[in-house]
Order: structure tokens, then sequence, then C-alpha cells
């Protein structure tokens, strides 16, 4: 990476900016874009230090902003991270933690990102995959639907044509594309919604395998029985190096294809800035990573970091073009307050996120994860982690609990939590894990081990 952009994470460039201009006044609000991918793991972008793909539009808005490298989804599945992304809320708090997406009361999640904003005055669109739990926009959320869910090139015509259109107000668009999605249905021999991918080249012309392919000793139990269990979700069983590559060139042409259609998005923006000589904000993130081979895991779900981090993109005003950040975003409950603040409208009170330009960075983030797995009761899982560490604790299962140096091993190879020498770490951990969730009413708590005390350091 080009070092020179890096951050330090006691202070981030992106915050040095006169107090008295981080609120645009409402006459100069900028026009605002959010654009979803559905599946993609932070390192799946050229800007991210990729060579095994072409990314020219996602580098391109990395170049004109910043690109925060430690960006976490809420839950690793469509629907409860997409509620946190929308709400500002851990899906926990939201009961929204599988894919039927409403809480037992049926009520839609509040407060929704359509409704904050168009009560501050904004023409609200939404485009593309909603899935909560309806894969299209329902009516009364706060936006009008561009284009349905499943036609990803049809919805980025639709968005530059909704660039196009003179309006009196600021907008907010949310562009929400299907892809890389696609390598699930890839995966079972199936062609993607969007289209079926050309035959893959010659197994040597495709990605290699990532150093961390094969699982890794003192591995969690939970995951590897849920992986076995759900055969059809998961059907690498008898896969082989070669499958595993091929599956690595299919999920980058996937992402490709996304990227493609991102570009006339993006050309649709530039046309409408240079006529109507607004700023735009533009964010750019996906719901959730993809194992993408790590591990020997295809999917989500797992607390891996492949499934888990996602890309994280800010341009436009108040962003720092060509930076890099290691400030740690957690993007559900993290996205609201940060456009809330880019344009200037009061953040609702409650949330337990934080913009990404306040000035005190977070110290620790939690994922949450479920299975929703017959006979798989309490199929649960939390990680936390701050600027060095992570913690993963699973409900239950043999090595349950599990500890990474990610500094030192960002594979995640080296369980620390058996290496007594890591004691109180591992209990340090323990406890911050039980205190968000005693502050949160995160029912995992009952779950979290007690510290096991000074004989264990």
């Amino acid at each position: 990476m080009n070092d020179r952009h890096d951050v330090d994470t006691r202070r981030d460039t992106t915050d040095r900016r006169d107090p008295h201009d981080r609120v645009p006044a409402p006459a100069r609000r900028p026009d605002v874009l959010v654009v979803l991918t559905d599946q993609q793991t932070a390192d799946a972008m050229g800007a991210a230090g990729n060579p095994h793909l072409a990314t020219p539009h996602m580098d391109a808005l990395a170049a004109a902003g910043t690109r925060y490298r430690q960006a976490y989804c809420a839950q690793p599945l469509c629907a409860p991270s997409r509620a946190s992304l929308l709400t500002g809320q851990l899906p926990s708090a939201l009961g929204v933690t599988g894919n039927e997406a409403l809480a037992e009361d049926g009520a839609a999640p509040e407060p929704l990102l359509g409704r904050v904003f168009a009560e501050a005055g904004y023409d609200c669109a939404y485009g593309g995959k909603w899935h909560l739990p309806e894969l299209d926009l329902p009516p009364d959320r706060g936006f009008r639907r561009i284009h349905p869910a499943g036609d990803d090139a049809g919805l980025a015509r639709a968005a530059a044509t909704y660039l196009h259109r003179p309006r009196p107000r600021p907008f907010l668009l949310v562009v929400s594309f299907l892809e890389p999605h696609g390598i699930c249905e890839w995966a079972r021999g199936q062609d993607p919604r969007t289209g079926p991918l050309p035959a893959p080249p010659p197994v040597a012309q495709c990605p290699p395998l990532p150093a961390n392919f094969p699982p890794a000793p003192y591995e969690a139990h939970l995951p590897r029985l849920a992986q076995r269990a759900w055969a059809h979700t998961h059907p690498t069983g008898g896969w082989h190096e070669d499958d595993w590559r091929r599956y690595r060139q299919a999920y980058y042409a996937l992402v490709e294809r996304v990227d493609a259609n991102l570009g006339t998005v993006l050309a649709g923006l530039r046309e409408h800035e240079r006529w109507s000589g607004r700023e735009t904000v533009v964010v750019f993130t996906s719901d959730h990573g993809d194992g993408a081979g790590a591990h020997g895991w295809n999917q989500k779900w797992a607390l891996f970091e492949e499934s888990v981090r996602v890309p994280f993109l800010v341009s436009g005003p108040g962003s720092t073009p060509g930076g890099v950040s290691d400030r740690l975003v957690s993007t559900g409950p993290d996205l609201l307050p940060t456009l809330c603040d880019l344009a200037g409208i009061p953040v609702p009170p409650g949330l337990p996120g934080r913009s990404v330009r306040a000035p005190e960075p977070r110290e620790e983030l939690v994922v949450e994860t479920r299975w929703e797995l017959p006979g798989f009761n309490n199929a649960l899982g939390r990680m936390i982690r701050d600027a060095r560490y992570k913690y993963v604790c699973y409900a239950w299962g043999d090595r349950r609990e599990q500890l990474f140096d990610l500094t030192g091993d960002p594979g995640e190879m080296v369980n620390l939590a058996v290496d007594a020498r890591h004691g109180a770490l591992l209990d340090r951990f323990r406890g911050l894990l039980a205190a968000h969730c005693a502050g949160s009413g995160d029912p995992f708590a009952r779950f979290v081990p007690a510290p096991a005390g000074p004989a264990q350091a």
C-alpha cells in the first residue's frame, strides 16, 4: 500500500477540519449517493492492492476520497446487515438476526435512512436489492423505487437517468447492486441472476489460493458443523485446490461485472455535477463479505475476516482525496451517522454509532452472527476487535473461543486463546464483550465465558 496515506489509528486525517465547517448550511447541502454491492469482501478491489482483478471505477472512488481499511459489517448475512445499515442499530437490538428480516412484532426497523433524509427535505430514491425481507423496496419506507432488484445493468442505467434529471432539492440515491452475490449460484453449478460467466481460463491462469487457504489449528468447531450440515449452501466438501482457484476466478469476475455497472452510475454523476454545480457525497460499501476460499470457506456467516470485513469508501466534501485510514468502522451503526454528518442533518437520538469524522474514533467494534439451521439451537457468535486484536466467541462447540493478533497474523492462523501466556489478554476481551452485551441488551451475554483470573495468566 501507499504508506504516505496511512493514518495513525490515534489521529485520523479525515478529522482535520475547522469544526465550523463540519456541518453544511441547509442551502448548500450536498447530494448523496450510496452504492451497495452484495457479498464483496474488502480485499476484492484493485485499490486494496489486489492484482487479480480490475476495478477501475471502485479505484477511482478510492482515489477521490478516503478508503477505510478496517470497516466491518454488523452481521455477515444479507437482511440483518441491511437492516443495520439502514437504521444505525445492531441486528440483535432490532430483533433482525436472520433473512426473515422483520422483528417479532412484524414492524419495519426504525429509524429508516430514507425517512430521516426525506424529513430533512431530500428527494430519496432507491434502486435494486432491498431484502428487508422483500427483495424489492415496498411502499412507505421513505424512498421511491427507481428499479427492481436482480438486473444490475438496468439498475445502473436507471440510476444514470435519475441523475440526469434536474430537481430543486438535494437527493439521496441508494444504488443496491446484486453482484457479486452470484458466486452463491455459481458454486452450485447455476448461472448468476445477472447472467452466465464465461468459461474459466486454464487453472494456471486463475488467481492463486490465499496464504490462509487451509483451516487453521484450533479452529472453532461450530462453523464447520454448519458447513457440513448445509451442503446446498456450501457445496465444497469434495473440492480440490483447482476448484477453489476457479471459484476465486468466478468471484473476481463478478466483482468486475459490478464495477462496470458502477462506471455507468459514476458517468451519470459526473454529468449531473457538471450541469448542476452541486457537490456529491459518495459512499461505497457492501452488506458483507465472502470467504473467497480463505480457510476453505465460501459464503458468509462465519466470523472470518474475509466474511466480515467490507469495502468502505467515502468521497466528496468532507473526505480526503487519496486517503487511507485504519480507523475502525462498524458500517451498520456508523453509516447513518456518517451520512447525516456529511449532509448536515441531525442524527436520530439514541443510536450507538458515530460518524467516521467524529473527533474520537472507535476503540472497539462488534460483529454478530447467527445460523438458521434446523436442529442448530443457539447457533450464535460474536466478535470484538480493537486496533490490533480480535476475539471471537461462539455459543457452543469445541474451541469456541479464538483470539488473534491481526497485526502479526492477518490471516487468522494462530489462535492465541489456547496459549496460557495470553490469558490476561483473553480475559480482557471476555470482559469487553460481556460489557458490550450488558450495555446493549444483547442476549449473547449468557454465552460469554467469565474471566479466568490471575491463575490462567
